[in-house]
């Protein structure tokens, strides 16, 4: 069921975002010359994809966890598109496609050992990883991978129909900080 509600909300996102999708790319381009963000992260079962997300950071970021970043690196738009979370828009692709879902625990980076070891011991890593979800609206980042990775197996063990509109509602209401970088909360 959350499947088949992950797909017809991806492709409605889609399809009526699609011009703001192209506003936000144009902008994009001028102010970092590069508007989409790739990154492999780990997906469902450990196996590896390419998220999608609107670039937040200068082109020549480190490849690190958001909160490892420095403040520095976000752009103009990016703290604005940080901050209403439309940078998330583009993962709308990775749910579409069966990589991500709309609700699940936040997909890391390979790097992210601990967290991983600790996703990997609960269960968390069985799942589809999601755009948001409980850790999102309650303000857990990464940088607590112990306290995300039983908040996310939390999620997970009472994540029904009701919960995940729950959670939607909750971002797209403005519940949850985002991704954190230091200095910027």
């Amino acid at each position: 069921m959350i499947r088949m509600l992950d797909f017809l909300f991806a492709l409605l996102g889609l399809v009526l975002g699609f011009p703001v999708l192209l506003v936000l790319c144009f902008i994009g381009l001028f102010d970092t010359g590069a508007p989409i963000f790739r990154q492999q992260r780990v997906g469902q079962l450990k196996k590896p994809f390419t998220l999608v997300k609107f670039r937040t950071m200068s082109v020549d970021t480190a490849s690190v966890a958001s909160h490892l970043a420095s403040n520095s690196s976000i752009t103009k738009l990016g703290r604005f598109l940080r901050r209403t979370k439309l940078d998330e828009l583009p993962q709308l692709w990775n749910v579409l496609k069966g990589e991500m879902s709309l609700v699940g625990p936040r997909p890391c980076l390979f790097n992210q050992e601990e967290l991983i070891a600790e996703r990997e011991r609960l269960g968390v890593l069985n799942a589809r990883p999601g755009i948001t979800g409980l850790a999102q609206v309650q303000g857990i980042d990464m940088s607590t991978p112990l306290l995300l990775a039983q908040t996310d197996a939390k999620m997970l063990a009472t994540l029904g129909v009701a919960a995940y509109f729950k959670y939607i509602f909750l971002t797209i209401s403005g519940k949850g900080l985002g991704d954190r970088v230091p200095g910027r909360d």
